[in-house]
């Protein structure tokens, strides 16, 4: 009589085929030492992921507070160019000017940026006339911001500072 391996070793005989419901415990078991990689590579990809979402939104925000400077920039420039010498409320370091000092212009620049960024306080405001004729038309107005950004989510290293200028000519 002829004896085959497979009948006497019951290590060594053919798997069955597994009906649907039980197929997942005996894939299980057989992966034996790779049972926890899965929540190790879970875990790993959910750090690099939400490293990325968090890098994706301080970015955004950090860009969107460079946009507002620069608007805001702007937004003291017009208020200069339409309140020239010729202007009731005059700006400027012209003669008969009450803001010799061009403060309504910084004014009008950090109201802007603090209705639309957040925490502006240490933003420095600098509003020259570089033409001979003060703020008399047609003389050039300059309107520049420094600004050190605070992030959202503080990691080593340096805040970038933002530097933004404006540049206009006084109307009237």
């Amino acid at each position: 009589m002829k004896l085959s391996l497979q009948s006497v070793d019951p290590l060594h005989q053919p798997r069955k085929a597994c009906r649907p419901r039980f197929c997942f415990r005996r894939r299980a078991q057989g992966f034996g030492s790779e049972s926890g990689s899965v929540a190790i590579e879970t875990a790993l990809s959910f750090m690099l992921i939400m490293t990325m979402v968090l890098g994706i939104i301080e970015f955004s925000v950090m860009a969107y507070t460079y946009s507002v400077l620069g608007e805001a920039a702007r937004q003291g420039v017009r208020y200069a160019t339409i309140h020239g010498s010729a202007s009731s409320n005059c700006s400027g370091p012209s003669t008969g000017c009450a803001d010799s000092s061009a403060a309504n212009v910084i004014s009008s620049v950090t109201t802007y940026a603090n209705s639309y960024a957040r925490n502006v306080s240490g933003m420095q405001v600098q509003v020259t006339y570089p033409d001979t004729g003060g703020s008399t038309a047609p003389s050039r107005v300059t309107v520049a911001i420094t600004y050190t950004y605070q992030p959202l989510f503080h990691v080593i290293g340096t805040s970038p500072t933002f530097h933004v200028s404006s540049q206009g000519r006084i109307l009237y």
